[in-house]
C-alpha cells in the first residue's frame, strides 16, 4: 500500500477537509468517476485499510478500500464532521459488512444449530458466532450470515450430523441445498458412467482392430 495515500487521506482527516481522488474501477464503477468526500476515519478491518465517509456526490455514507484509493490535489473546503450511526466506526463497520444500516449490527439471518463434534473440531466453523459446550462430544453453535443458505453452507462444512434448533429458514435451507447437492452428484455419477462405458468400447474396438490385422 502507497504510504503517500495513507498520509495524504491521516492530513485530510485531521484538518477536516474534503478530499477529491479516484476509486480505482471495478465493472459496476466508471473509471473517470472522481470521488468528492468529508472523511470519518481510517481503519483496519480483517487485513485491509478501508476509508470511511460521507459520499458528497451520493449523499451517503461509504467504505473505500484504500488500496484502490488515488488522491487529487488540492483537496476542497473544510467542513464540518458527521457523525455515525451506531455511535462508533466498529458498529458502522459492523453493521456496513452485514449488510444493515449502519446502525444495527446483527446479521441477516442468524440461527442455532447442535454440532456433533468436540470443542476443537467445533471451533473453527464458528467465525464470529458462539459456541457452548452440550457434553463432550456435542456443541451448540449460533452462528450470522448474510443469508440462510449461505449460513447453511458454512454449517455443512464441518462435515457431521447437524439438528436445527431454530429458527426453521435454516432447515429449509439446509434442505435446499441438500437436493441442490443431489443433482449435482447425480450428474456427476451419470458423467463418470458415460465416460466408463465409451472408454469400454474405445478398448474393444481397438483390440478388435488389432486381432484383425494380426491375422
Amino acid at each position: 500500500m502507497d504510504a503517500q495515500v495513507l498520509t495524504a487521506l491521516s492530513r485530510a482527516i485531521r484538518a477536516h477537509e474534503e478530499p477529491r481522488f479516484d476509486y480505482v474501477p471495478v465493472p459496476s464503477t466508471p473509471a473517470d468517476d472522481v470521488r468528492r468526500v468529508q472523511l470519518h476515519h481510517l481503519v483496519t478491518w480483517r487485513h485491509r485499510r478501508y476509508l470511511v465517509a460521507w459520499d458528497l456526490h451520493r449523499e451517503d455514507r461509504r467504505t473505500f478500500r484504500v488500496d484502490r484509493i488515488r488522491p487529487r490535489t488540492p483537496t476542497g473546503p473544510r467542513f464540518a464532521p458527521r457523525g455515525l450511526p451506531g455511535g462508533t466506526v466498529s458498529t458502522f463497520l459492523t453493521s456496513r459488512f452485514r449488510d444493515n444500516d449502519g446502525a444495527t449490527t446483527g446479521w441477516p439471518g442468524e440461527g442455532e444449530v447442535i454440532l456433533r463434534l468436540p470443542a476443537a473440531a467445533a471451533a473453527p466453523f464458528a467465525q464470529d458466532g458462539t459456541v457452548e459446550g452440550l457434553g463432550s462430544r456435542h456443541r451448540r453453535l449460533v452462528l450470522g450470515s448474510w443469508s440462510w443458505t449461505g449460513l447453511a453452507a458454512t454449517v455443512g462444512r464441518s462435515d457431521t450430523d447437524v439438528e436445527v434448533v431454530g429458527p426453521p429458514r435454516p432447515a429449509t435451507a439446509f434442505g435446499n441445498l441438500a437436493t441442490s447437492y443431489a443433482h449435482a452428484a447425480v450428474g456427476i455419477i451419470e458423467a463418470a458412467s458415460a465416460g466408463q462405458r465409451a472408454g469400454r468400447g474405445g478398448l474393444a474396438f481397438r483390440r478388435y482392430s488389432w486381432v484383425a490385422s494380426v491375422q
